[in-house]
């Protein structure tokens, strides 16, 4: 209404500080959404009150706030033009307008509307979080600079902003899944609310292949979430969780979505091609029943159609285990000079892991420490700085944890 993304975040705040301090006296109140709404309208037109433009100019500007809310209500109470169905999914298919890069479509969404801190963008980017910041600065500038109305897009249109809608829901399902910062090392709720998402996008959009592709990799996925975590919330590594505790349902309903989207010819979609490698563990009764090889062309098939340095280490990965560390230590020597994985911490802690395989265990020891030191996640923290010391163990002598 106020066309000024920026605006509107300052306004939405303000409804809820107040929110906060008069709910816990007066009560919650029966339609919360209809009286954030009405307070946050009412805080736009103080604003526009105490702004230098002319008084005809304000009248002008309420008449139309005012006949634009009433508009929207009309239309959210009669269901028109409304083909999504959900609060959340619908604000992403808006917020993701096509007046701006996917990139900054993306961040600009995660950041209003996916729970997500700059920073957490930033590690799913791979660049700094001032870049981060910088591009969602820019986005809320061209949207209010183009006076861009908020409006929820027609069906047809849906289809030019799906890329964006999906990446944002990925990225949400990836901080829960391994949360960037913290003492948790998961944020299942984030985990929760990704996979509900999906699941309602299926529905809107059921011939659009990477839409199942998504779905199916985050409920394959989200099988191994309580496996993923001791009872007193170590991390637990893939290859050392109980296969058995893995959760069948998802596993079948992930399998389910995957067959989907193959059979709507998108079986090399970024998506499905990693819900066809996730496939792989769950299919594997036990860690050694895992099909390394096929894992690896997957990876070789992704790192063409989606090219990306975190790729190329998954790769490594799945060539160490099918051909030795030997062949996945090379692969990983070749990104030791890619600018994006400078301070991912991944990069050395696999390094560390095939090193510890070959007997290198001082160079492997000063790779986990360092990858301890690039984590912002304490029990990451923890668990690498185990490593360094278990290596250190090995070689005759202690290092402080």
């Amino acid at each position: 209404m106020v066309r000024d993304v920026g605006l509107a975040e300052e306004l939405a705040q303000d409804a809820l500080v107040i929110a906060l301090e008069q709910w816990p006296q007066s009560g919650m109140p029966d339609n919360p959404g209809a009286w954030l709404m009405t307070t946050a309208k009412r805080r736009a037109i103080d604003r526009l009150r105490r702004s230098k433009l002319l008084e005809r100019k304000h009248v002008e500007l309420m008449h139309e706030l005012e006949a634009e809310q009433e508009q929207a209500q009309s239309k959210v109470e009669a269901g028109l033009d409304d083909p999504i169905g959900d609060d959340l999914l619908r604000l992403m298919f808006i917020a993701c307008h096509p007046v701006l890069s996917v990139e900054a479509r993306v961040a600009l969404t995660l950041r209003l509307l996916g729970g997500l801190a700059t920073e957490e963008i930033a590690r799913a980017f791979l660049v700094p979080a001032s870049t981060i910041a910088q591009r969602i600065v820019r986005a809320k500038r061209v949207l209010a600079k183009a006076q861009i109305p908020f409006e929820v897009p027609r069906p047809h249109e849906l289809a030019t902003r799906l890329s964006a809608v999906l990446g944002v829901i990925y990225l949400v399902f990836n901080e829960g899944y391994s949360a960037t910062a913290g003492d948790d090392w998961m944020r299942p709720a984030l985990c929760d609310e990704a996979l509900r998402l999906g699941r309602v996008l299926v529905g809107l959009m059921p011939q659009e292949p990477e839409v199942h592709g998504l779905v199916a990799l985050m409920e394959i996925q989200a099988s191994r979430s309580h496996s993923r975590v001791s009872s007193s919330g170590e991390p637990i590594l893939l290859l050392d969780q109980n296969r058995a505790q893995w959760d069948r349902l998802l596993i079948r309903r992930g399998l389910t979505a995957l067959e989907h989207a193959e059979k709507l010819g998108g079986a090399r979609g970024p998506y499905a091609l990693q819900a066809a490698i996730a496939a792989c563990h769950a299919r594997a009764l036990a860690a050694e029943d895992t099909e390394w090889g096929r894992i690896a062309a997957l990876y070789a098939t992704l790192a063409q159609v989606a090219p990306s340095p975190i790729v190329e280490l998954n790769r490594a990965v799945a060539v160490a285990m099918a051909f030795g560390p030997t062949a996945g230590l090379e692969l990983v020597g070749a990104l030791m000079d890619e600018p994006a994985l400078a301070n991912y911490h991944l990069l050395p802690t696999v390094r560390g892991d095939l090193l510890a395989k070959l007997g290198r265990l001082e160079e492997a020891r000063l790779d986990f420490e360092r990858a301890a030191s690039l984590t912002q996640n304490a029990r990451e923290r923890e668990l690498l700085l185990g490593r360094a010391q278990a290596c250190a163990g090995s070689l005759g002598y202690s290092t402080p944890r």
